[in-house]
C-alpha cells in the first residue's frame, strides 16, 4: 500500500460508497496529510462530516463538470482518486448528454486540471461495463478510460501520471441489487432478469485496497484489473431470500447476460500477475518501458484468445460464501443460512 502520510489526497465523488470506505481505511491505517472530499451534494457532505470530522479532512462542494472549481480544489494536491460518475444504467440511457457531461467531459476536466496544477498521480475508477459496452454508461466509461490512458502522452514536461482501475459489481454500494432484493423479499417474490446471468463481485474494502495497492505500483498508462470471483445472480437471490419465489422477467435494455473485464481483443496487451491483470497499450512506448523498468518481474502473458468474462471465470462464489459476504457488509443478517460451512474463503485482491 502506498504511504500517504505526507500526501494531500483529493477524492472526487467522495461522499459515495467508495469514498466513505476509502476515508475509513486511510484514516485508520494510512492517514494522509490532508484528505479532500470533493462532491456536489451538500447534504451528503454534511452527513459524512458527522462521521468523519478529523482535522485533516476538508469538504469541497464542486462538480467535475466545473473546470474552474477543479483548478481551485487541486491546488497543492499530490494524489487524485477519481470516483465521481453517473453510474446508473437506465438513468444514463434516458439522460445521455448528462452522462456524457459528467463521465467524459468531467474526465477531461480532471486531466487538464491535474496536469496544470502539478498533481503527481491520478487513478480513475472504471467498470466492467466499459469492456465491449452495449449501454451508454459503459460507452462513456470506455471513453473516459481511454482519455486517462492517453493523457500520459501529452503531459509535456509535467510529472503527472494517469492510470485506471477496472472492476466489477461492488457488494453493498449505492445502487447495488442487494437493497432491491431485500425489499422484494418482504413481498415474497424476487425478480431475476435471467437465471443464467453472472456477474463479477468485489467488496468495497477489496476495491479500496486494490486501488491503494495499484496507486503505489502505477507509473502511468496502466489499466489494472483485479482477479475477483464470479457469482450467479440467481444464487444471490437464493442467498438473501431462500424462501422467496424466483420470477424470470427477461434481460432489460442495455443489460448483458455476462460481464467482461478483459475482451479478447484487449488481451493482446494484457499481462497476468498473481492477483491481478494489467493492460499496457502498445502505443505508449515510453510509458510501457517505464512500467517494465519498475514492475517487470512476476508476470506471464495471457494465452491467445484469452477473455476474462464472468461466465468463464475459474473463481466462483457459492451460495454460502455469498451469504457470508452479504452478512459482513452489515446489510443483512441471515438467520438460517443454507450451509454451516465455516471454511469458505473469498480471495482479497491487492
Amino acid at each position: 500500500m502506498i504511504d500517504l502520510t505526507d500526501k494531500v489526497v483529493l477524492l472526487t465523488g467522495g461522499t459515495g460508497s467508495f469514498g466513505k470506505k476509502f476515508t475509513e481505511i486511510v484514516q485508520r491505517e494510512n492517514r494522509p496529510k490532508k484528505l479532500i472530499i470533493y462532491s456536489r451534494d451538500e447534504l451528503k457532505q454534511y452527513e459524512m462530516a458527522q462521521q468523519f470530522s478529523d482535522n485533516n479532512i476538508r469538504y469541497f462542494i464542486g462538480d467535475v463538470r466545473d473546470k474552474e472549481r477543479l483548478y481551485r480544489a487541486f491546488d497543492g494536491v499530490d494524489v487524485v482518486i477519481h470516483a465521481a460518475a453517473l453510474k446508473h444504467v437506465p438513468v444514463a440511457e434516458y439522460n445521455p448528454f448528462e452522462a456524457i457531461k459528467t463521465n467524459i467531459l468531467g474526465a477531461q476536466n480532471i486531466i487538464d486540471a491535474a496536469i496544470d496544477q502539478g498533481i503527481q498521480k491520478v487513478i480513475a475508477l472504471s467498470t466492467d461495463k466499459a469492456a465491449n459496452p452495449i449501454n451508454l454508461y459503459g460507452a462513456t466509461k470506455l471513453c473516459s478510460d481511454k482519455l486517462f490512458i492517453a493523457a500520459n502522452a501529452y503531459v509535456g514536461t509535467a510529472d503527472t501520471r494517469f492510470s485506471v482501475v477496472r472492476y466489477g459489481n461492488v457488494v453493498g454500494s449505492r445502487g447495488s441489487v442487494i437493497p432491491f432484493f431485500l425489499k422484494m423479499k418482504e413481498i415474497g417474490e424476487i425478480p431475476i432478469t435471467d437465471d443464467r446471468m453472472t456477474r463479477f463481485w468485489i467488496t468495497l474494502e477489496q476495491g479500496v485496497r486494490f486501488v491503494l495497492t495499484m496507486l503505489k505500483r502505477m507509473v502511468g498508462c496502466e489499466l489494472f484489473i483485479p482477479k475477483i470471483p464470479s457469482m450467479k445472480v440467481i444464487d444471490l437471490a437464493k442467498a438473501i431470500a431462500p424462501e422467496a419465489k424466483i420470477k424470470n422477467i427477461g434481460i432489460r435494455p442495455g443489460e448483458k447476460l455476462h460481464e467482461v473485464m478483459i475482451p479478447e481483443d484487449e488481451s493482446r496487451s494484457a499481462l497476468e500477475y498473481r492477483d491481478f491483470y494489467v493492460i499496457v497499450p502498445d502505443y505508449m512506448h515510453k510509458e510501457k518501458e517505464r512500467y517494465f523498468k519498475k514492475n517487470g518481474n512476476g508476470y506471464t502473458t495471457v494465452p491467445d484468445g484469452f477473455c476474462y468474462s464472468s461466465d468463464t471465470n475459474t473463481d466462483w462464489l457459492s451460495i454460502e460464501q455469498i451469504q457470508k459476504i452479504v452478512e459482513e457488509t452489515g446489510l443483512i443478517k441471515i438467520d438460517n443460512p443454507q450451509s454451516s460451512d465455516k471454511n469458505s474463503k473469498v480471495k482479497i485482491c491487492g
